[in-house]
């Protein structure tokens, strides 16, 4: 039950919901954050460590036992920092002259305005506090925005979503006051509002210039630790498919020391990873390659040419590629996944199949929420 302990002697209504807690149970912890019950980022600070980490453990557990797979090793979760996320998606209302800016409220469209947050990076809350000024002087009352922040090496980038985004008004407002916030790019949808300067990231031995409203791993510290686990996995493999790819998180890195042919249905991920290995010396040949993985998975016989495999899906999962990677001859294949149930369906397959799945490392990059990732590596035989 929400924002219950183990072992709170709790009292429900008759459909179950939470009245009162009328015994506390010592596993509960005070909460870090003066917005937490009622904005819909957090749900697990009132947790106490110990079973906070049992928490997200069992998670994967019980997925796992759902698909018949109760014989793995799952080990103690990787949890990153507070005050550590790189990524937000915030909205922005303007209703009778006052603007808040915030996360929804749980299980509402309501907006809880933001004046505290334990979960952003110190440089990324201090701007929540300037955008909501810059908002207030962009929407009209009743209007409603959506904004997806990125922490770039050089500055924020913004996604802005608005009906009114491309009119001469609200890019006015946006060129005066943007280089003032530091942002360094504004767009809506594909199409740039104010850019001063291209937003880039250092990844591995490469600096990759962010497409819009980029997809990256929500923290520095996960993003790390997960190129360190599929670096560590592939081992001396020589020949790597890095699936799902994205701006090249694992490519690389990995094309260091491997050949790397990586493959992704977005267009604008795709050529700013083949910009970004183009402009890097040193390494290993690294093709970059637009396809869409859902609709046309890389086939057994093309897999059967490269001695590791990498996928990263979206929280879907991966059926068909997943399906093609069961009938190949691939040694290893190193899964990430956003999705502990995704991953559990797509396991069992592979298991099915001969793979044999090594211990799974849940990774708590969403902290206090029930989101959870993971990575995992399968071997054949």
């Amino acid at each position: 039950m929400p924002f219950t302990a183990p072992g709170d002697v709790v009292q429900v209504d008759e459909a179950g919901r939470l009245l009162a807690i009328l015994e506390p149970s010592p596993q509960r912890a005070t909460p870090v954050c003066r917005h937490f019950g009622t904005c819909g980022g957090c749900a697990l600070q009132h947790l106490d460590e110990p079973s906070y980490r049992a928490f997200k453990r069992d998670q994967v557990v019980q997925t796992l036992a759902q698909r018949g797979i109760s014989d793995v090793e799952v080990n103690e979760p990787v949890i990153v920092p507070p005050h550590s996320r790189r990524r937000a998606a915030l909205k922005a209302i303007k209703q009778n002259g006052e603007t808040k800016l915030g996360f929804n409220a749980r299980a509402s469209h309501a907006i809880v305005d933001m004046h505290d947050c334990p979960v952003l990076s110190p440089d990324l809350f201090v701007l929540v506090g300037k955008l909501r000024a810059l908002m207030h002087a962009i929407l009209r009352d009743g209007e409603k925005a959506d904004l997806h922040l990125t922490e770039a090496d050089n500055g924020f980038d913004l996604a802005l979503t608005l009906k009114r985004a491309n009119t001469p008004a609200v890019i006015s407002q946006i060129a005066q006051r943007a280089p003032l916030m530091g942002l360094v790019r504004v767009t809506a949808g594909r199409d740039p509002l104010a850019e001063f300067e291209p937003p880039y990231l250092r990844v591995g031995p490469s600096t990759v210039r962010l497409p819009p409203d980029p997809f990256l791993q929500a923290t520095r510290e996960s993003e790390q630790f997960l190129q360190d686990y599929v670096a560590s996995a592939v081992g001396k493999a020589r020949n790597v498919a890095d699936l799902f790819c994205g701006l090249g998180t694992f490519a690389l890195p990995l094309a260091k020391s491997h050949k790397v042919h990586a493959f992704d249905g977005d267009p604008a991920m795709i050529a700013a990873l083949d910009s970004a290995a183009r402009s890097t010396s040193g390494l290993k040949p690294l093709k970059a390659e637009r396809r869409d993985l859902f609709r046309r998975p890389l086939a057994a016989f093309e897999l059967n040419s490269f001695d590791a495999v990498v996928i990263d899906p979206p929280r879907t999962g991966a059926t068909a590629q997943v399906e093609q990677l069961a009938k190949s001859k691939t040694a290893r294949i190193v899964y990430v996944s956003c999705s502990p149930a995704s991953f559990a369906r797509d396991a069992r397959h592979l298991i099915d199949a001969g793979y044999r799945l090594g211990p799974v490392t849940p990774l708590d990059q969403f902290l206090w929420s029930a989101q959870l990732e993971l990575v995992a590596t399968f071997e054949k035989g």
